[in-house]
């Protein structure tokens, strides 16, 4: 009995073993989880994954195992459907001359001021329009429509990636510091930050000393030991994660794996779009365990090499005003904290997944580009070259 699950669990890196597997059947053979998809699916995850790192790892093997019976159980269920697919009748589809006629509010303070009104004054669901909240229109709240500035409610998801508000909770996922790398040149790039060092107990062998002491000793052997060599070189890595970075998982997952192996000195946290008053090291804790930006940046000394990694494409709200972030009010501007990290860690970089001549289309990657002073590079083998030339002066 699933005993082809078991293996695909096996086989996608979780370390499951045959007692968890055995604690599963136990459980269910008492009636829990029973012609329930969904307690199946916590139920398995809890018996047979022991450290939250390789959540991802089981939900790929499940969904692949069990690939299509949620439709079933929602047909079981009568077609009990949620109520926002009910609601949503149509999708806002424009060609670009439809585009061009939308008109954006102009400013994030006349965003939030209007939407403060629509929320007062409207009291019925709207369909199409181009002011009030609603679905499948121009207006600059709700969702499945287009406009160019406005704020996202309920959609799930990004479609044209206009929005400077998201009215709704994101779930990120870490990044797997175990994908091997489909471009080895990364650890290539990356080695030329390398400053060896030898620190701690002195465990390994000589060759070269021993000889020579040997030798002075008249034939008589004398052991000579040092501690390991290893890189001395200390990096602080920040991730720009969920939205459009999505589209860059694969090699942002590359390129972490790569850094992991690199660098035994190595922090790294999260951020979405822009950096303010706090980062996180779990994406699945991010409103729980938060770490304070503050505290990031007295923690670590100046001999620290900072590398952020993200598309820095967003409203330029989100980096030049107090309130701009797209998912939360924060008191001080993105640009005040970059500029902090900078001026604490002199040796910081950007690393940028978009191709680097559609650079000049994005207003906040300019902005970012001149906070790093320049020092911005694209994510690629020579972009990481040049990145870690930055880092070496």
């Amino acid at each position: 009995m699933l005993i082809d699950f078991f293996w695909m669990v096996r086989a996608a890196g979780v370390p499951v073993s045959i007692r968890e597997y055995l604690d599963l059947l136990a459980a269910l053979r008492q009636g829990m989880a029973f012609a329930d998809y969904e307690q199946f699916y916590l139920l398995a995850r809890l018996c047979m994954v022991k450290d939250e790192k390789y959540f991802d790892r089981f939900d790929q093997a499940f969904g692949a195992y069990f690939d299509g019976l949620e439709h079933w159980q929602g047909k079981l269920e009568e077609l009990n459907l949620p109520d926002d697919w009910l609601r949503k009748e149509i999708d806002k589809v424009l060609d670009a001359e439809g585009k061009a006629g939308v008109k954006g509010l102009g400013s994030l303070d006349k965003i939030m001021e209007a939407f403060r009104e629509r929320l007062e004054n409207q009291t019925k669901r709207h369909q199409g329009g181009s002011k009030n909240i609603g679905t499948g229109g121009t207006s600059p709240f709700g969702a499945f429509g287009y406009n160019p500035e406005g704020i996202r409610i309920g959609q799930g998801e990004s479609r044209h990636r206009r929005a400077v508000k998201v009215w709704e909770q994101r779930n990120y996922r870490n990044l797997d510091d175990s994908v091997e790398l489909g471009i080895r040149n990364i650890k290539v790039a990356l080695k030329r930050l390398r400053q060896f060092a030898r620190q701690g107990a002195a465990e390994h062998l000589d060759l070269d000393d021993t000889i020579r002491s040997t030798a002075r000793n008249g034939g008589q052997l004398d052991l000579k030991l040092v501690p390991e060599r290893h890189n001395a070189v200390k990096v602080l890595l920040f991730f720009d994660i969920g939205g459009s970075m999505d589209d860059h998982v694969r090699i942002c997952e590359q390129l972490f794996s790569a850094a992991r192996a690199e660098f035994k000195h190595m922090e790294c946290f999260y951020f979405h779009n822009c950096l303010y008053e706090y980062v996180w090291q779990d994406n699945k804790r991010r409103f729980q365990e938060r770490y304070s930006t503050w505290d990031v940046l007295h923690k670590y000394g100046p001999d620290y090499k900072v590398i952020f990694v993200g598309d820095a494409s967003m409203a330029p709200y989100e980096v030049t005003h107090i309130g701009g972030s797209v998912e939360h009010n924060n008191r001080e501007a993105g640009a005040t904290w970059l500029q902090r990290v900078t001026d604490q860690f002199p040796q910081t970089v950007w690393l940028n997944p978009v191709p680097e001549q559609w650079w000049s289309y994005t207003h906040s990657l300019a902005l970012i580009r001149q906070l790093m002073d320049q020092r911005m590079y694209p994510l690629t083998l020579e972009g990481i070259t040049a990145a870690t030339r930055a880092l070496q002066r």
